[in-house]
């Protein structure tokens, strides 16, 4: 017979709630880091571009961990719904595993999968595990700008069971493996997806068999008025009015203007994209649920940083995003790279923010990821190669913008948040060789508080051999500006070592004997730089960081 605890008292059973939501916390946590320690792909395991999390019946996220992305976890927060939407809670069974990585379905483009696993006690559902993953290759013209439509960016895979009641559906995978340049990869990636869910799906029985729950929906509502009644505390603390910012990115046939205009109200905050330049024909577009995910990040992280992240906490944000914008690409434009300008959407919200609360933002910073794709052997030598076919993708980051009472941080992924990845990792992954990684002396914006320092990177091929590169980069033409009279960042640069300078965006050789090399951009300053600490204006100097 199965062990029911006694009913507790009203103050005991609150302290239980919260104990409950510390172990859900380290479930997805768990979840996360199992996912990193199985994953096939350097994007995974070494950079941690994943989201996990835990999501009740009716698809809505109870929690996530604390490893992930606000790209991938906000928007994969829409995306179980559109999974129970095509398989509902009740059709599923034990062993089942179900993945998409349609970009306007998923969180944005063709190389991020997501996974859904239901979880089962007793023989009855009660919860739904999820995660997502960004991985090396789904073929196609590789990541990168240069596609015309979604069609022509890699394999797209529509919601459909990976597992079926613990059988792999060897249909999807004799696919899976055949439409990408890196099968073993991709294939053991899926894998550690599904098994990653699984963990967690354990973790939670435990945890219910542990508590006597037969459900998980009375601590669901536990935590989404308690997420829900601290965020609306916080939204009501702030001035009310209207703010508008605009930010710009370098683009791909043009410079592109975001524009914002935010409303704060007293139990919500509207946010309004008119006026934001139109779609691009290359895929630089943002589908509409990575524009939320970004943006209800840079909000949240101003007005409710300590309030967790879940359903409930994110609903007072509101977006209006106007159809023909570039924040809200319909299928099937191109969307590759949508993170050069969705990652700039939290410095937007901060220019709006900064009017109403001004202690409590930081200036721009470099923002989006500097990742470029590498490519080898004879997909880019022909006959001629000198090298085995290779690809592979690198993380890097410039510097974050200044805090209003601290420096800025060097070369750290803000807002993404994931890590910078070990030359080695790569370097025991691809033949390529990286001759010099180091921060980037004076790229950080003036200020009474200093913009964090980008980097210089020099990459080659073993020996010295043709490779290409698929640039992805930006803040180059448009550098972190700063805020309060803080100076701008340095911008970037991509070029060769020997000066020459290639194209921010798009498929480019590296000939035999040269070398890539990337200046990637300086954090913006914050405040009179008149008036920063003689002592730390020493110190950087005797740092050699200016």
């Amino acid at each position: 017979m199965e062990f029911k605890p006694p009913q507790v008292p009203a103050a005991l059973a609150a302290i239980q709630r919260q104990i409950q939501w510390n172990r859900l916390i380290a479930v997805v946590e768990e979840q996360a880091q199992i996912m990193i320690r199985t994953a096939f792909s350097t994007t995974v395991r070494e950079a941690g571009d994943l989201s996990a999390g835990v999501f009740d019946l009716r698809g809505r996220m109870l929690a996530q961990a604390v490893t992930g992305t606000p790209g991938h976890v906000n928007s994969m927060m829409e995306s179980v719904g559109h999974f129970l939407a095509k398989f509902p809670a009740e059709t599923m069974r034990p062993g089942d595993h179900y993945i998409t990585n349609d970009p306007w379905l998923g969180t944005g483009h063709l190389h991020d999968l997501t996974v859904v696993t239901p979880a089962f006690r007793n023989g009855a559902i009660v919860a739904l595990f999820a995660n997502t993953a960004h991985v090396i290759d789904v073929g196609g013209l590789g990541m990168g700008p240069e596609g015309r439509s979604v069609f022509e960016e890699g394999l797209y895979i529509p919601i459909v069971k990976c597992f079926d009641q613990g059988r792999a559906n060897e249909t999807f995978f004799d696919i899976l493996r055949a439409g990408t340049r890196t099968p073993a990869e991709l294939e053991g990636d899926v894998y550690s997806l599904c098994a990653c869910n699984d963990a967690g799906a354990r973790r939670l029985v435990e945890m219910m068999d542990e508590y006597g729950m037969e459900a998980i929906d009375e601590l669901a509502e536990s935590i989404f008025e308690a997420s829900s009644r601290a965020t609306l505390a916080e939204i009501a603390r702030l001035p009310r009015g209207e703010f508008a910012s605009e930010i710009r990115s370098d683009g791909y046939e043009a410079l592109v203007t975001l524009r914002a205009r935010m409303t704060i109200a007293e139990d919500h905050i509207a946010v309004d994209y008119a006026g934001t330049t139109g779609l691009s024909g290359r895929g630089i577009n943002v589908p509409a649920a990575y524009c939320r995910a970004y943006a209800c990040f840079g909000i949240k992280c101003v007005v409710a940083p300590e309030v967790p992240n879940n359903w409930a906490s994110l609903l007072p944000f509101r977006m209006t995003i106007p159809e023909g914008c570039i924040l809200n690409a319909p299928r099937p434009f191109p969307v590759s790279v949508r993170h050069v300008v969705g990652q700039l959407l939290p410095d937007l919200m901060m220019g709006c923010l900064h009017q109403a609360v001004p202690d409590r933002v930081v200036a721009e910073g470099s923002s989006c990821l500097w990742n470029p794709p590498l490519r080898g052997g004879g997909q880019v030598s022909g006959a001629e190669a000198e090298l085995p076919d290779f690809e592979v993708i690198t993380f890097n980051s410039g510097g974050t913008g200044a805090r209003p009472g601290q420096d800025g941080l060097d070369g750290t992924a803000f807002p993404s948040g994931v890590r910078t990845m070990p030359v080695e990792a790569t370097e025991n992954v691809a033949p390529v060789v990286f001759w010099k990684k180091e921060l980037r002396a004076g790229s950080g914006g003036p200020g009474r508080t200093r913009g964090g320092l980008g980097q210089v990177m020099e990459i080659g091929a073993r020996d010295d051999a043709e490779f290409a590169v698929n640039a992805i980069f930006d803040r180059v033409a448009n550098a972190p500006r700063g805020r309060d009279g803080g100076g701008d960042g340095a911008p970037g640069w991509v070029g060769l070592t020997d000066g020459t300078p290639l194209r921010t965006k798009g498929y480019q050789v590296i000939p035999r004997g040269k070398r890539l090399r990337l200046l990637l951009p300086g954090g913006g300053g914050m405040g009179d730089p008149a008036r920063r600490d003689p002592a730390l204006a020493a110190r950087d100097v005797a740092d050699g960081l200016l």
